[in-house]
């Protein structure tokens, strides 16, 4: 194939379910995949699903496996009535990784995956070749009053009730927009459709409210939570990508976070919220396959050591 062949090759995104079993009923995991090589997974954060990879997807798959599973309470995946935290979407990560038999991955998780992905780190450090963290939760307690307010006595029974009508669906995917884009005029309409019929399902809600109290209160990110004096134990590479203007979690938990890692590497984006890889798309995939090409070819290196050893 000829150089600059491969641009106009079409990759194609297959849409899957893992059964995972070991809880309390099975889970059905919805995931999107592409792609061949070292795996590469993709962890989405609160209220949102996998479909918030789609569009980066067909690049990162011109080089590696990729995976972008739905949590529980999200997407198409089970909807279970569960107690939903950070500590429990890390066992169903693992139980999917375990599931497809995938041994070893590099990670990337936006917001409360970032997180997911953070836990995994640190308690199975040797199946995370690479970490990445795009505006993680876990890195400080500052956390946008929006979502501290579900913390309120009633609130997620209005949000739940009045959010799953036509009119609220659609309030609900306009005022996630408002959170975590710093342009407007860059919001994906089909993006903004998925989180409206989102909204309009059975359990999701519930599960988001959920999850922003497992983790929040009404002053910010639970101490428990906090992640940020365990990254010195993380000796695998990291990259921390963050929008420059997020204002869900700002970014000077960015330049903290990057201060404790033994192998960290900072990039923020100009112009861009709490969502890069939808915002600025074309910039997160130029930094993030920079980095997995170094961290790539780290890792073939070490097999090639081991097979020869």
């Amino acid at each position: 194939m000829q150089r600059g062949a491969r641009n106009t090759v079409t990759i194609a995104i297959e849409e899957r379910f893992a059964v995972l079993s070991g809880f309390q009923e099975d889970i059905s995991l919805q995931y999107l995949t592409a792609g061949e090589g070292i795996p590469l997974v993709l962890l989405h954060g609160v209220g949102d699903s996998a479909e918030s990879w789609r569009s980066v997807i067909p690049e990162l798959a011109r080089t590696h496996q990729v995976y972008a599973p739905s949590f529980p309470g999200s997407g198409e995946s089970s909807k279970p009535e569960v107690d939903y935290s950070p500590a429990y979407l890390t066992v169903v990560l693992q139980r999917f990784l375990d599931t497809l038999g995938i041994e070893r991955a590099i990670f990337v998780g936006n917001s409360l995956g970032g997180l997911v992905a953070t836990r995994l780190a640190l308690s199975t450090p040797t199946r995370v070749i690479a970490l990445g963290l795009v505006d993680s939760a876990g890195l400080g307690r500052q956390l946008t009053l929006a979502l501290r307010l579900q913390n309120l006595p009633g609130m997620g029974t209005l949000i739940s009730s009045w959010n799953k009508t036509s009119i609220g669906a659609w309030q609900w995917a306009g005022q996630m927009a408002a959170l975590c884009f710093n342009n407007p005029a860059r919001v994906p309409h089909e993006w903004l459709e998925h989180v409206a019929g989102l909204a309009q399902r059975d359990g999701y809600l519930e599960a988001t409210v959920a999850l922003v109290r497992s983790a929040s209160n009404l002053r910010g990110q639970l101490k428990r939570e906090m992640v940020l004096d365990d990254l010195p134990r993380l000796a695998m590479p990291t990259l921390i990508i963050w929008g420059e203007n997020d204002r869900v979690v700002r970014a000077r938990q960015a330049r903290k976070t990057v201060t404790r890692l033994p192998q960290g590497q900072l990039t923020i984006i100009p112009d861009c919220g709490h969502l890069p890889q939808l915002e600025c798309p074309e910039e997160f995939v130029a930094i993030l396959s920079q980095f997995l090409t170094r961290v790539t070819s780290a890792a073939d290196t070490e097999l090639t050591r081991e097979a020869s050893a």
